[in-house]
């Protein structure tokens, strides 16, 4: 896309290319942007001005829901969203709608447009104007400076979830994607559409280009930004990679089978059926050594949770289901994968006559899956067996974030991890940290979302990172910075 005076954006296709550019060494400045958010679209306008006034930075342009592997290595959770690189590494960035704030950021990394010249703010307003200015800033003061594309909406209206749910319920596979299956619109859609071919099934599909309401409202509803997403039996299964990923492995389609999808007999072209919880007819089957095995497993806490993945990686939409459940019920539970163990997986469809995943134990008795336990939380009986059977509650999320605090003298709340930060900010704390020869615990709040959005709450302080000295907040990368400039960080922590 060219910029006025001659500037150049360059969109960004895949994270590979994105990696070459950055590792070329040169300022690169990257804009997360979408299509539906009017905030973001205005502020390429001023990106492309920026790229004008400096010719020596590479400015690049991604959209955010097109590219999901390339936004989720920057966390990048609203738009529009900025990220400044520099001697091949991210150095800072930038969310929201701030013509200012991004020229400034731009003209550190890249340098001002003359030697003495001030931070470009200055000249921004001549490239790009007073329209597009003014515009920009009345976004945001209309509808913030950024856009979310990841918190679900509790006003949602509710006649636009009952469609969403009677879209998403019209067939036992349903796939909201971009285009159709005979014309897809986007590469991630085609991929979809291939491999559901593949895997012999029929299924449903719904173009999400010809309704933007239900394009919008989707998103919130499932708590998923990006398209195409692949539902099973009313559940979520996830979007293209979580569904490449399973089918390479086999898990697509034994998921189908679990559910008594249908596949397609590719001779006759009929549905035939695909097994299913009939199917099986008791545990004699198994030996002694498996059954005392599975047994063990079972027996191995109060409440147990056969699934696919981790409580903190889910593998599937349905064992997801079941852990929020759980987790909104404050229980604590073990869980096993049984995608790690093959005996397992198979025994335990005989031993509890129950072909599907997950299978939820509370007290060594079979409760059921995730349309059982989904069914006794509404309507409150699951609490109730659970109190019948001596379950307490486990910790609250104020419990658990005091101890996580409390877990190191020095206790860093971050994006990544300390040899892989995922922010520039993390990344500068966790060097001043290291400077000063301090060691610290850290927690990536990536990686666990109850944590992320609990602890702006109980620190009353909204971004990350965030550093704990003794179960007390120090403040976040500008106040860890100060003190280093000051040459108090190390008293501080130390007291």
């Amino acid at each position: 896309m060219a910029a006025a005076g001659g500037g150049m954006v360059k969109e960004v296709k895949s994270k590979a290319e994105l990696d070459n550019i950055v590792a070329e060494g040169a300022p690169a400045v990257l804009h997360f942007w979408a299509s539906w958010c009017d905030a973001s679209k205005h502020m390429d306008q001023v990106f492309s001005h920026l790229s004008t006034d400096f010719p020596l930075a590479r400015f690049l342009r991604v959209e955010a829901e097109e590219q999901p592997e390339i936004s989720e290595a920057y966390s990048v959770s609203a738009v529009p969203f900025f990220v400044f690189f520099k001697d091949g590494k991210a150095l800072d960035t930038l969310e929201g709608a701030d013509p200012s704030s991004l020229a400034n950021k731009v003209a550190k990394v890249a340098g001002s447009i003359r030697p003495g010249d001030s931070a470009a703010p200055a000249s921004l307003g001549m490239a790009a104007g007073p329209t597009i200015l003014e515009t920009v800033q009345e976004l945001a003061k209309e509808n913030g400076a950024s856009h979310h594309i990841k918190q679900p909406s509790p006003g949602m209206d509710d006649n636009l979830k009952k469609r969403l749910q009677q879209l998403i319920s019209s067939h036992p596979i349903m796939l909201f994607m971009k285009g159709n299956p005979e014309s897809p619109k986007c590469g991630f859609s085609q991929k979809l559409v291939d491999i559901l071919k593949k895997e012999n099934v029929k299924f449903g599909s719904f173009d999400i280009l010809t309704d933007n309401e239900v394009r919008e409202g989707l998103k919130k509803f499932s708590n998923w930004p990006t398209y195409p997403q692949l539902y099973c039996k009313g559940e979520l299964l996830g979007g293209s990679d979580i569904a490449i990923a399973m089918h390479e492995t086999g898990e697509l389609g034994q998921v189908f089978k679990d559910h008594d999808i249908e596949i397609i007999d590719s001779a006759t072209g009929k549905a035939e059926p695909n097994g299913g919880k009939g199917g099986i007819s008791g545990s004699s089957g198994l030996n002694t050594a498996t059954s005392d095995r599975l047994r063990g497993i079972i027996n191995s806490s109060p409440v147990v949770l056969f699934m696919k993945g981790t409580p903190d990686e889910p593998r599937c939409g349905f064992s997801r289901k079941v852990v929020d459940i759980l987790r909104q019920e404050n229980v604590k539970f073990a869980s096993f994968d049984i995608l790690t163990d093959d005996e397992v997986r198979q025994g335990l469809k005989v031993y509890s006559n129950w072909s599907s995943y997950p299978q939820l134990y509370i007290k060594e008795e079979l409760i059921g899956g995730s349309d059982i336990v989904l069914e006794m939380q509404k309507s409150g009986e699951l609490k109730k067996v659970l109190a019948e059977k001596g379950i307490a509650s486990g910790e609250t999320l104020e419990d658990r974030l005091k101890q996580l605090i409390n877990s190191s003298s020095v206790m860093l709340f971050m994006k990544g991890t300390p040899d892989a930060p995922k922010c520039g900010f993390s990344s500068k704390v966790v060097n001043a940290l290291k400077e000063e020869g301090l060691e610290f615990g850290s927690f990536d709040i990536l990686t666990d979302e109850e944590v992320r959005q609990g602890l702006k709450t109980f620190s009353n302080w909204p971004t990350f990172p965030q550093l704990y000295y003794k179960g007390e907040l120090i403040g976040g990368c500008d106040i860890v910075l100060e003190l280093r400039n000051n040459g108090e960080l190390k008293s501080t922590l130390s007291e």
